[in-house]
């Protein structure tokens, strides 16, 4: 590599950089301005004094900050977070710039899964009450990752095609929780109905760190295949050649997004559109180099929800907006967006 290749290797790298660094502040600046916000009116000085020195503040505005705004600004940048990766690596396996856990219809089929466990309490495997919803929702995600990869795996099969497919898991399990609406009695339906809009609300402590602790394990076993799923954006036979196992990794894929989402799911709701967006937004920026595009898709994701989850609380005053209508709203437009110009060059 000659002198002015590596010059200008560098001053890219030096960008690319520079892009993650802006976006870390940002989310740094949205999570403050989400524990400093809520329906109760606290100042800057109390949330911080609460923060720090809890033994010197009032009980009230210690269960604010402690159990409802701490549990939940830090919720959404690890939602975000795990969202925007699964939306990231689904993208690259299935090489298809519309898929992501919601468009494919995997966020309805954990959906799906979760709702017999919270409402029925039917699960496919016998599991402690606190990972009940989870493995439940897990299942289910990965049967219709499963059919998607089917799909995939056909010689024929276009990227119109596995979209459609998604399409068809997503209007599947859509039908199936309406059945389940209509079978369950009013108390049962209103639980569905305020999960499946999506909330930061009832994060815990422990929830949290069941999420922490998920993500914690899905990150590495994604940053080992950089490489990898770099290679897999220059085609399979390239790949091959380059000594990549194509199958294995997509299974592999399949699971760790399926692991991502089911948890989101489980745990928060159905979180729209973060899994589409946030990849487009880290493409843009620092490219398909997967060193670079993973960790900002992840960040990406937890910015947006970040800034939702503000926004959750600024747009209706006094209450606390759905989180997942919130996401919905925000990514339609860039939906149709990246469908009329998908084609302009950076995919």
């Amino acid at each position: 590599m000659n002198v002015k290749a590596k010059t200008a290797y560098k001053e890219i790298a030096g960008r690319k950089h520079l892009f993650l660094l802006l976006i870390s502040v940002a989310i740094v600046l949205t999570f403050i301005i989400d524990i400093m916000t809520g329906p109760a009116s606290l100042s800057a000085s109390e949330v911080i004094s609460t923060i720090f020195f809890p033994a010197y503040s009032k009980l009230s505005v210690q269960t604010i900050v402690w159990t409802f705004r701490l549990p939940g600004a830090i919720m959404a940048i690890v939602i975000g977070i795990a969202l925007g990766l699964a939306g990231a690596n689904m993208q690259t396996i299935l090489d298809n710039p519309l898929a992501s856990p919601y468009t494919l219809g995997i966020s309805a089929a954990a959906g799906f899964g979760a709702a017999l466990a919270l409402v029925l309490g039917v699960g496919v495997l016998p599991f402690a009450d606190t990972l009940f919803v989870p493995v439940n929702a897990f299942v289910f995600s990965l049967i219709s990752c499963m059919a998607i990869y089917s799909v995939a795996k056909f010689k024929r099969a276009t990227s119109e095609t596995i979209v459609l497919t998604g399409i068809a898991v997503l209007f599947l399990f859509d039908s199936l929780l309406a059945l389940l609406e209509y079978t369950a009695n009013s108390e049962q339906v209103q639980a569905i109905v305020f999960w499946l809009f999506g909330s930061l609300t009832k994060t815990t402590w422990t929830t949290l760190g069941i999420t922490v602790g998920i993500v914690l394990i899905v990150i590495p076993l994604l940053a080992i295949d950089v490489w990898k799923l770099t290679a897999l954006r220059l085609g399979d036979d390239k790949a091959k050649s380059l000594g990549v196992n194509v199958e294995r990794m997509r299974l592999k894929g399949l699971i760790l997004v399926s692991v991502l989402t089911s948890t989101a799911v489980a745990f928060v709701g159905t979180i729209g559109f973060i899994g589409l967006v946030a990849p487009h937004i880290a493409r843009m920026l620092v490219g398909e180099d997967h060193r670079y595009f993973l960790p900002f898709s992840a960040l990406s994701g937890a910015f947006i929800l970040s800034t939702a989850s503000v926004l959750s609380k600024v747009v209706v005053p006094g209450i606390i907006f759905p989180i997942g209508i919130l996401t919905s709203l925000i990514g339609i437009p860039f939906f149709v967006w990246l469908l009329l110009y998908k084609k302009r060059g950076y995919w």
